[in-house]
């Protein structure tokens, strides 16, 4: 069993003191109640807008700003997800997300492969690679980056590479309640494993995100849920409940996708 804490909180975009402050503050609330890991939102400690992001942050502030980072997981004693733009091979823009142990360093990194809407997709790169999976606490664990997390595809990538805790850091604007609701329960239980869900509240740039953020047992079970405001969460993680699902209905090992290729080439 594993603490897990999820920071759903406002952000204020390129005011990155103001965020690491809201970060700093989260994760020292979650490491006194006990919690092993905390996950942020997407884009939290710069804010989510895509075209001022591309237009106005230096590319040479990412380092500093990922070892501010790296202090607070140092200084709490805590597992933190972040996400933050990062240089392509060629020089464009991907949005990442990064896993760090509690001494600050880095146990895996992941670059977002389905962009959302216009803006990201002018001011950012679609990634290539697979998501992959690593052991934070005697639980295999993965990353992927909201959008990512809506087609079964990516869920089910990582699955087969054997996550049992699914993080996803995301910006998710208001009108799309189903996404939490229904989505992530659905991902969790048709791939038997732990889906955590974190996401903005208020407004930034004149975008309004739902808050909403949750915490999906491998049964499709809501483990927690946040309403529309800023808010820390906090759900169990088991991996013996990832066990029983897989036994219970084995979904993973049933699979055909020989035959699924076939059905798409037809």
């Amino acid at each position: 069993m594993m603490l897990l804490s999820v920071l759903q909180a406002n952000a204020v975009v390129l005011d990155i003191d103001a965020n690491l402050k809201s970060v700093d503050e989260a994760a020292q609330r979650a490491a006194a109640a006990g919690a092993a890991l905390l996950l942020t939102p997407e884009l939290f400690t710069v804010g989510y807008a895509p075209l001022r992001l591309h237009a106005e942050l230096d590319p040479a502030s990412l380092p500093s700003i990922r070892e501010r980072l790296a202090d607070i997981a140092r200084s709490h004693a805590i597992g933190l997800v972040y996400s933050l733009p990062a240089v392509s091979d060629d020089g464009g823009l991907l949005i990442t997300a990064t896993l760090l142990d509690p001494q600050g360093a880095v146990l895996l990194e992941y670059a977002k492969v389905h962009l959302f809407g216009a803006d990201e997709r002018k001011a950012f790169s679609a990634a290539q690679e697979p998501p992959a999976v690593v052991d934070f606490n005697g639980i295999q664990t993965s990353l992927l980056i909201c959008y990512d997390v809506e087609f079964p595809e990516s869920v089910r990538a990582v699955a087969t590479r054997g996550a049992e805790l699914l993080l996803v850091p995301t910006a998710l604007s208001a009108g799309f309640d189903a996404v939490p609701q229904v989505l992530i329960r659905a991902r969790a239980l048709e791939s038997q494993l732990n889906v955590a869900y974190a996401n903005h509240s208020g407004a930034e740039e004149g975008c309004d995100f739902l808050g909403g953020s949750v915490v999906a047992g491998p049964d499709g079970s809501l483990l927690a849920a946040a309403g529309d405001g800023a808010e820390l969460l906090f759900a169990e993680i088991s991996t013996e409940s990832v066990k029983a699902a897989r036994e219970g209905v084995p979904y993973l090992r049933e699979r055909r996708p020989e035959l699924y290729r076939e059905w798409e080439n037809s």
